[in-house]
């Protein structure tokens, strides 16, 4: 008498790859890799103020889990596990899986994005992955969306909040709202032009609603330290101006003259000598020349902004190119901070929060993993940008219902990206980690049918 072994189907074994690269990360990075930005956003949570201009929601998410948990732990395990389950979910999206994507599934965790980087304790890490679970539950969404019970209002609501809160953990993340908005009203195109609107505008509107209560929630009500005085905006129209004299020195910087003539020649003279579109961090290394900067009003700075905007427009998308094209492109990928591990801050901050400065032997093999890896695709954000048009045109041209969400999610990506055109002051790669996740995703989703046609339906939940 002989018997038969069932085979494993493959949707059970990509869980398992997925579950085990989960349990990997969580066991090479707790309690989490910090830096500078990590621990003074854990110290404002777990003080209850607002002494940096980072995120006020998310110093109250690490507040949360640190209160649960003292550390970072609890945070890094929950933010993986929304990444990873949302992952594991998108099998139920197919009606068979195939057995291509548990190499991928395997090629997917030992990615550093997944392996290094959830364990990062960053901003940028949980928007990523609060945008990649949404349009993962709004794929499941337009999947039921004509069926024959009742609209899933719960994970509608769902949706909603999670992209609320990834647009206030990066404020430019609105994006991932608006084209998770623009997925809504093609969900409803039966309905006609007005169902489209309503719904998709809808959609957008609650997105920012809720994102403003959260917001308002997540501020403290008084602080013992004082709020900061400049602002991202400042930053960004000071990095611009000092950018375009660097280009154009004969540039007048008449508002600023009229505030200040030294401080205008400082500009035009120090500044200029001081700026590089790799990072505004240059500029701070003259002391006198920082503090120069820091007396001029806000109001005076957005004054010589605009002027300079309206008259040179040219010079200013110049610099604004150059910007872009090291955040984007990372030319010097080294300068461009590719990943963190350990904990690297201020000594002073990192005793205060009782987090060990440097690396331990299982940080240096990370390092050394990434390190492999640095002059590769692996760590490309342009090769990250073909994958997500590639997949987005696949999901683009089957479109099952469930796929176009999928599709938003890489152009989401894409879009996010584009807004650094304007507002990049560093070439930091983590600023464009979502364009990689959301690539990463979208691709392992097509791996799981790359079928011409799911037959239209998607699976049975």
């Amino acid at each position: 008498m002989t018997t038969t072994t069932k085979a494993p189907r493959p949707e059970r074994v990509v869980h398992y790859v997925l579950g085990a690269g989960f349990l990997v990360m969580l066991a090479l990075s707790l309690p989490g890799h910090m830096t500078y930005d990590s621990l003074a956003q854990l110290r404002e949570g777990r003080l209850g103020v607002h002494a940096t201009w980072g995120p006020v929601v998310y110093a109250a998410i690490l507040g949360f889990f640190d209160h649960l948990a003292p550390g970072p732990g609890l945070y890094v395990t929950a933010s993986g596990a929304l990444l990873y389950g949302s992952l594991m979910s998108l099998t139920d999206l197919r009606p068979r899986v195939s057995w291509w994507a548990v190499a991928a599934a395997g090629l997917l965790v030992l990615a550093p994005a997944l392996l290094i980087y959830q364990g990062i304790v960053w901003k940028d890490v949980l928007f990523a992955n609060l945008a990649v679970a949404a349009f993962v539950q709004q794929a499941r969404l337009a999947r039921d969306w004509d069926g024959a019970g009742p609209h899933p209002w719960g994970r509608l609501l769902a949706i909603m909040l999670m992209l609320a809160l990834a647009a206030q953990v990066r404020q430019n993340g609105i994006v991932a709202g608006l084209v998770a908005a623009g997925a809504l009203g093609w969900t409803v195109r039966a309905r006609g032009g007005r169902a489209i609107a309503a719904w998709g505008l809808g959609g957008f509107v609650a997105v920012l609603v809720a994102g403003a209560l959260i917001s308002w929630l997540a501020t403290p009500p008084k602080s013992p330290e004082a709020a900061p005085p400049k602002t991202g905006l400042r930053i960004v129209q000071t990095y611009d101006i000092v950018g375009m004299v660097k280009l154009e020195p004969t540039l007048q910087l008449k508002q600023i003259a009229a505030f200040s003539e030294s401080s205008a020649q400082m500009v035009q003279t120090r500044g200029a000598r001081l700026y590089s579109p790799e990072r505004i961090d240059y500029l701070k290394v003259d002391d006198e020349f920082s503090y120069v900067l820091d007396t001029i009003p806000n109001e005076v700075i957005s004054r010589q902004w605009f002027e300079l905007l309206k008259s040179h427009p040219l010079t200013y998308l110049k610099v604004r190119f150059a910007d872009f094209y090291w955040v984007f492109l990372t030319p010097k990928i080294d300068s461009c901070l590719p990943f963190a591990v350990g904990v690297d801050a201020p000594a002073g901050l990192a005793a205060e929060m009782k987090a060990p400065l440097g690396l331990d032997p299982v940080d240096q093999y990370l390092v050394n993993y990434a390190s492999w890896l640095l002059d590769t695709p692996v760590f490309s954000h342009a090769a990250y940008f073909l994958i997500a048009v590639g997949a987005a045109g696949l999901l683009l041209w089957r479109r099952d219902p469930q796929d176009v969400p999928i599709a938003a999610m890489a152009l989401a990506g894409i879009a996010f990206t584009g807004t650094f055109a304007i507002i990049s002051i560093a070439c930091d790669y983590r600023y464009l980690y979502f364009l990689d996740l959301s690539a990463l995703a979208a691709a392992f989703y097509v791996s799981l049918d790359p079928s011409r046609s799911g037959a239209g339906q998607g699976a049975a939940e």
